[in-house]
């Protein structure tokens, strides 16, 4: 199997070494939470002069350490391998399968020398409540999905052929072992059933499956679409011919939000500086997953696109949301009429913060135009993008607008920054 490497988040964990919080690892299953902490950080560890027996390293999800789901037993089992006043690694996978491990996690803050570790893949471990667990004294480090940098990293080659790979089947590591097509499909269907789907019913104790089901296959097919709880059950109504309530609906996506499967980005009312939350959109932490709960038949590139740039935005550690700039204009009564024009997603890091458009292509002026009304309708100084799937050489129009290339975009860390 192909190495692939993780830097921005094996980056993150040297950083915070020693720094007397516990660190959470966060994301969604299989996205290669486990293997940052247990084989790459381990391997920084250990060729950076730590002893081998002081990494203390437990898989909870291995049935041969179910003894230590227990609490006191796991306690017992850290404090009997602790045996000087040099620094030991603490490394917990899929630390939820514990009993109280909130608990055990904060006695381990008293042991001077330890420096604790930990993964988990779900709700219990949403960044906002990690600094109140853990009394103001934990860190989420949240990893996603390869993006497709780091798919083409690993894998090389012709980059026309990784998109359509990568856009076809997603970015969860393990993927790249596989050599066939349908292994690739069987993987990701298999995932989303035995694993997403089953924790999330059996966590929640969700009564009525194929409604989850059918939800997850809406919102599939429905990437980047707005959408709330009354609209989707207006469409179970007028579609499935299925009365769910809209409170229903709100309860599975916090599912399908906590569990990492879905992400929502929230509408931002860009001249009015406030969020409007009457609306919002989903996207797919992994494109791959969607795909394959769709049985991989609805492959339109454009909302795909614009799925992948979500992410990669939210990978570099961007808060994102979907901008509506409202425009008043008079007609030709003399009547004032309000649009609302779309920015498909407002970035913001720090004090940094970038409009974007995603355009599948822009073939002529009127394109451009079309792309460009509602950036040209923001009047603040902040950067206008539109990423293109055109390999086209960058390029700023009067209006100041930059028009970039997906793959300049994906590729170049600092792309926004051109």
């Amino acid at each position: 199997m192909m190495e692939i490497n993780r830097d921005r988040y094996l980056q993150q964990l040297i950083d915070s070494r020693q720094n007397g919080f516990i660190k959470v690892v966060t994301g969604i299953r299989r996205c290669g939470k486990s293997y940052l902490l247990n084989v790459l950080f381990y391997r920084y560890l250990i060729g950076n002069g730590v002893a081998e027996d002081h990494i203390i390293r437990v898989d909870l999800e291995d049935r041969m350490n179910k003894e230590l789901r227990n609490p006191d037993n796991m306690l017992h089992y850290v404090h009997d391998r602790i045996k000087d006043q040099e620094p030991y690694y603490i490394i917990l996978d899929e630390v939820q399968l514990m009993d109280e491990f909130v608990d055990v996690l904060n006695s381990f803050l008293h042991i001077d020398n330890a420096d604790t570790y930990v993964t988990g893949s779900n709700s219990h471990f949403l960044s906002s409540d990690i600094p109140t667990e853990f009394r103001g004294r934990g860190e989420t480090i949240h990893v996603n999905p390869l993006t497709f940098s780091e798919f083409y990293a690993a894998k090389g080659g012709d980059k026309q052929e990784a998109w359509r790979e990568y856009y076809t089947y997603g970015g969860l590591p393990l993927l790249q072992s596989f050599d066939t097509e349908q292994k690739k499909v069987n993987y990701l269907k298999n995932l989303f059933e035995t694993v997403y789907l089953a924790d999330i019913i059996e966590r929640h104790k969700v009564k009525n499956e194929n409604e989850m089901r059918e939800l997850v296959l809406m919102m599939a097919s429905s990437i980047g679409s707005s959408c709330n709880p009354t609209k989707l059950a207006n469409t179970f109504r007028s579609v499935k011919n299925v009365v769910v309530g809209s409170q229903t609906i709100a309860k599975y996506l916090a599912y399908l939000s906590d569990s990492f499967l879905l992400k929502k980005a929230i509408r931002y009312n860009i001249k009015g500086k406030k969020y409007i939350n009457t609306l919002s959109k989903y996207y797919f932490s992994d494109i791959g997953l969607r795909n394959a709960i769709l049985d991989m038949r609805q492959q339109e590139e454009t909302h795909i696109m614009e799925n992948i740039i979500y992410n990669e935005l939210v990978a570099r550690g961007y808060n994102v949301d979907v901008g509506m700039v409202e425009l008043k204009k008079m007609d030709k009564n003399g009547k004032w009429t309000r649009t609302q024009l779309e920015v498909d997603f407002v970035a913001n890091l720090g004090s940094k913060r970038f409009y974007i458009q995603s355009a599948l292509s822009i073939p002529d002026r009127e394109k451009e135009l079309q792309e460009s009304r509602s950036l040209t309708s923001i009047s603040d100084s902040f950067r206008k993008i539109i990423i293109v799937k055109d390999h086209i050489m960058p390029r700023r129009n009067e209006e100041g607008i930059l028009t970039i290339g997906l793959f300049d975009f994906l590729l170049k860390e600092d792309s926004l920054d051109l």
